[in-house]
């Protein structure tokens, strides 16, 4: 009895060690970058090009296109890339009368979406460049904000949306959601030379672009926004992200749950490569901090039960914290984030097995190759 009481003491004690630390990690990845709104009217000086790749976003465009011209600042064209959509994309752009561009046929070695901003930027005339996924929606004071956040900078910035979701299958992405933004906001990756940028919002000057090849030189690439952010480090230029929340918004994958999965499936395995070690080894311990404190529900009645529901609700606390800033979650999910921590780690799973054992990974019915992978 004596021996097992003591193994029942150190058990406590490892997983309170383990919840702690995984919780503080939390809090030194986390910054609260947001977006502030403009307080200043930005003068207009430059011409601004929008550029939405879209591929079958006939439910996503007529929001993003209404929140564009419902800007307070106007941008002087937008233009939608057509990627060989095989629904209304093309007819409802045109009804909104946004220059219409139809993506030639994929030539070998460029990924889709590259292929279809590359060919977008090609047919721009601005001095500014903003790069936007279809299902992005947008404040009418944001443009403005946005505009005048990137000359404050200088160089490139981009933002990670407030992600709204609908449906109980959306909002098993929170975990991933969280992760994600850490990845964004962890201050290691300020210096690092493969930080990379969130590709659904990205603003840069025309003349920075080209100094970096812009697309055509990360055309192969599955993480396009992540390399293209490296692509300007590289070239001595300052990459910038913020957090979208009051502002910049997007409902993710509202065609189901298969689309949820291959959207962060392709990406999952791959992205941890390009983070700094000391972001890695934090995003680990929270997320096995996590993993230790949800144990409760499994293991109940064991000895470091008590340790590990401490846990839990420091987890659910942080949760509920955090997703003021990443998302809209529903009521629910934040206190049973153990169903969004499985999700996340059947992404994972799923991640790996297209990467190590495909060498490709599936996107809006098109295989990707992973570079480096015959």
């Amino acid at each position: 009895m004596q021996f097992l009481s003591d193994r029942g003491i150190d058990l406590v004690v490892a997983v309170s060690v383990i919840v702690f630390l995984g919780c503080i990690s939390g809090f030194l990845l986390f910054r609260k970058n947001t977006v502030p709104e403009s307080t200043e009217t930005y003068i207009k000086d430059e011409r601004i090009s929008v550029i939405i790749p879209a591929r079958n976003e006939e439910a996503n465009l007529p929001q993003l296109l209404s929140s564009l011209l419902s800007q307070r600042y106007q941008p002087d064209e937008i233009i939608v890339v057509d990627d060989g959509s095989e629904d209304r994309t093309r007819e409802i752009a045109m009804s909104y009368g946004v220059k219409v561009v139809d993506n030639p046929e994929l030539p070998a070695g460029w990924t889709g979406k590259t292929w279809a901003v590359w060919n977008g930027f090609l047919h721009s005339s601005g001095d500014l460049i903003v790069f936007l996924d279809a299902d992005i929606r947008m404040d009418p004071h944001a443009l403005e904000s946005l505009l005048g956040l990137r000359k404050q900078c200088g160089g490139v910035i981009s933002v990670v949306p407030y992600h709204y979701t609908e449906k109980l299958y959306e909002r098993l992405a929170m975990v991933a959601n969280i992760l994600g933004v850490f990845a964004f906001t962890s201050p290691f990756e300020r210096k690092s030379k493969q930080k990379g940028l969130y590709g659904s919002c990205i603003i840069t000057t025309r003349v920075d672009y080209e100094a970096i090849q812009g697309h055509d030189s990360i055309k192969a690439e599955v993480l396009d926004d992540l390399n293209l952010g490296a692509r300007y480090r590289a070239a001595g230029i300052p990459v910038t992200n913020f957090l979208g929340q009051g502002l910049v918004s997007f409902r993710m994958y509202p065609n189901g749950i298969k689309s949820e999965l291959q959207g962060f499936g392709k990406g999952a395995v791959l992205s941890t490569s390009k983070l700094a070690a000391p972001t890695i080894v934090l995003v680990a311990l929270w997320l096995i901090g996590l993993i230790v404190a949800e144990s409760t529900v499994i293991f109940w009645d064991s000895s470091w039960f008590y340790a590990a529901l401490i846990g839990y609700v420091l987890y659910t606390m942080q949760i509920f914290y955090l997703i003021k800033y990443v998302g809209k979650f529903g009521k629910l999910m934040p206190i049973l984030h153990i169903l969004s921590t499985l999700f996340f780690l059947i992404v994972m799973l799923y991640s790996a097995y297209q990467v190590i054992f495909l060498g490709s990974v599936s996107w809006k019915g098109r295989a990707i190759q992973v570079r480096g992978r015959s």
